[in-house]
């Protein structure tokens, strides 16, 4: 699909869109920019979300000013990016996001630049080229992305069928999709995000080029690609996602030490742990509860750790030194990939080590673990092992289960009653007395 020079303008009364279904303060934005003398729209996913009958949840503004420009017309402005200069207004805890309209890159390459760079694969390394509302349309990734909303008319804008893609449900790239997802292999993770999120399609040629490109996305900064799985697996499609990821090799650019495993015929237990997982998260997430990315990732690497420690173990190292030892291994390797911040890798060790200490319960140690702050999350990592087939795992589970439901009282019976199960017979012996020393 390529974007026209000259839009198709839905006018007011042909579109059910009302400014009333958008953020007051983006309004806000829209017209001081618009008295700035400036020319200034809504785009994007409020537009394509309201269309589809969807509250949207972010609105971003597409402006010809440039983030310099929009600093001085909004004092509660910041401007953030290396790679494409971005302004963030500020409004208490809501962030309308201001980009500046895009330009087409004269040479990707030119020496001293300090707009626009690109790599030897065509990946955009810094795209701070500015240019119309014609050629931002342009650099857009997909065609229902391609909707500019103005408070001038109240119209809508499409450069590129985005109304027609809609009504077809089809995603698809502007311009050729090779060079596209070369600007940006993230646009990949996109489109399968895109496609569970609003039960769409990728178009055919749109989804032809991501097996082969998959591994371009090795070049994406490891901080990146932690936000996009999270846009991937905290949005209520997380198992949709997990299985269009693996089918189009995307997962293991990932997570490939826990494809590696997946991908093996007898890992039956493993890919139904990690499906369920995800569905687990989608039903949480769907009824409004809280799911901590914690857990998520102790889930997504528990296998890789696992198979870490048997063989550090096997190399002759202690249980418990193996077991530390891997998960700095498996941590540090993941890093590279995917770089989870460490407020959630601390939460995952807290997870993994209470798994080591669920089936110690003598004496006080039943209590003080069950006031651990992860303990509840590591309950349920408990669960999910035994719903998922780990059978010789539910005897434990299901003695938590019962420990939880009882009062103080309950609970010290139950472990004074396992304790009486597991304590040893003593043995009494008829010793003889000693004699009293005699005074000499």
């Amino acid at each position: 699909m390529e974007a026209k020079s000259q839009p198709q303008i839905i006018p007011r009364s042909e579109h059910n869109i009302s400014r009333k279904q958008f953020s007051p303060n983006a309004i806000k934005v829209l017209y001081r920019l618009k008295d700035g003398g400036y020319d200034a729209y809504l785009v994007g996913g409020c537009i394509r979300d309201i269309l589809l009958g969807i509250e949207p949840k972010d609105f971003d503004v597409v402006t010809n000013a440039t983030p310099e420009e929009i600093k001085r017309l909004f004092r509660n402005c910041r401007l953030i990016g290396r790679r494409f200069r971005l302004a963030h207004i500020v409004f208490g805890r809501e962030v309308i996001e201001v980009a500046t309209m895009r330009g087409h890159h004269m040479s990707t390459n030119s020496e001293g630049d300090p707009t626009s760079k690109a790599s030897e694969q065509g990946q955009l390394l810094r795209d701070n080229v500015y240019g119309t509302i014609e050629e931002d349309a342009q650099r857009r990734d997909f065609s229902i992305n391609a909707l500019y909303y103005s408070v001038k008319d109240f119209g809508v804008r499409d450069f590129a069928g985005g109304i027609d893609a809609i009504k077809a449900r089809r995603i698809e790239l502007i311009g050729d999709p090779e060079t596209r997802y070369r600007e940006d292999p993230v646009r990949m993770l996109r489109a399968v995000r895109f496609a569970t999120k609003l039960d769409m399609d990728i178009a055919p040629a749109t989804l032809s080029p991501i097996l082969e490109l998959s591994p371009l996305l090795g070049n994406i900064p490891p901080a990146r690609l932690f936000e996009e799985t999270l846009k991937l697996f905290l949005n209520g499609k997380a198992e949709a996602n997990f299985l269009m990821l693996r089918e189009l090799g995307l997962f293991k650019e990932l997570f490939p030490s826990l494809e590696e495993i997946l991908a093996q015929e007898n890992s039956e237990f493993e890919r139904r742990f990690v499906q369920q997982m995800f569905a687990n998260t989608d039903a949480r997430i769907n009824s409004n509860k809280k799911v901590t990315p914690a857990f998520i990732y102790a889930a997504l690497l528990w296998f890789p750790l696992r198979n870490r420690a048997a063989h550090l173990q096997q190399q002759g190292i202690s249980e418990y030194d193996a077991f530390m030892q891997a998960i700095s291994q498996v941590l540090s390797e993941n890093a590279q990939r995917v770089a989870v911040p460490k407020r959630f890798t601390l939460g995952a060790r807290d997870i993994w080590h209470i798994q080591q200490r669920l089936d110690r319960r003598s004496g006080q140690r039943a209590y003080r673990l069950s006031l651990q702050p992860k303990f509840k999350a590591s309950y349920d990592f408990l669960l999910l092992r035994v719903e998922s087939g780990e059978t010789e795992q539910q005897t434990l589970a299901d003695w938590w289960t019962e420990y939880l439901q009882q009062d103080v009282s309950g609970q010290k019976d139950m472990v004074k009653n396992l304790g009486q199960k597991d304590r040893p017979k003593r043995r009494y012996r008829n010793k003889p007395r000693r004699k009293p020393k005699q005074d000499t």
